[in-house]
């Protein structure tokens, strides 16, 4: 695969790396993801910063800390490339910050941290809003022909690579749910037991009794379970475990 405009194989392959998920995959390793493989996969791209936008609040990477602070300048002084890109949904090219004159004091910001050309690109990616913003030391490092195509694979390949962390991320949570279901009934059974030998009733009964104290005194019926194991692990008795119904 030969370079085309912007697009080069390293970039190509950094970007299809992020679509494979692990036990490690986050937002934050996503947005680091994207900002490293800008600048290793872009020529002429000195540094990049990534923002995921969700619900009105935004995680932010970037690859040097001075880019970090002017991305989140944008806000505070109401202007910038970033900003721009959210609010109209299309791409946004700064070719020289030395000739800006929509943004001035992001201008000045821009050049105090070494910065001559900048390029933002928004992508929407369902629920959330991604702009990656890539960033040059030399005026024109982004030919204004080759920001459709890259602005196309990059589409392509965030929809890919945040779907599949956010699908991860919800199995992943459903798992650690099911995990501690599985945990609450086998606590529940234990304290049921428990009951039972001490009793001398059915499976049935036993459970009604940890409902009835557990509604009475307004906790969940596996934390009061959880009691009672460990305090009959302790050797103190069923009685002593369980508060009475009728205690204030």
């Amino acid at each position: 695969m030969e370079t085309t405009g912007l697009i080069t194989p390293a970039l190509a392959r950094e970007l299809a790396a992020l679509g494979r998920v692990s036990e490690d995959t986050s937002s934050e390793s996503v947005l680091r993801g994207f900002t490293a493989s800008l600048v290793g996969g872009v020529p002429g791209c000195s540094g990049g910063s990534a923002e995921l936008w969700r619900d009105d609040r935004v995680l932010l990477s970037a690859s040097h800390s001075e880019l970090i602070m002017l991305a989140e300048s944008e806000d505070v002084i109401g202007e910038g490339p970033a900003r721009e890109a959210r609010a109209t949904g299309g791409h946004v090219m700064i070719p020289d910050v030395l000739s800006e004159r929509r943004w001035p004091r992001y201008a000045g910001m821009a050049t105090r941290c070494g910065v001559r050309s900048v390029l933002a690109i928004p992508i929407v990616a369902e629920p959330a809003l991604l702009v990656l913003v890539l960033f040059s030391v030399r005026p024109g490092a982004f030919p204004t022909e080759a920001v459709t195509p890259l602005s196309q694979m990059l589409t392509e390949q965030a929809t890919v690579a945040l779907g599949n962390m956010w699908d991860f991320e919800e199995m992943r949570t459903g798992a650690a749910q099911m995990q501690e279901a599985l945990a609450g009934r086998a606590i529940i059974d234990q304290a049921k037991g428990i009951i039972m030998q001490a009793n001398g009733c059915s499976a049935d009964e036993a459970f009604d009794e940890l409902r009835r104290v557990s509604q009475h005194h307004q906790v969940k019926v596996a934390d009061l379970a959880r009691l009672l194991v460990n305090e009959h692990r302790e050797g103190k008795g069923v009685n002593q475990s369980m508060p009475a119904a009728g205690a204030g």
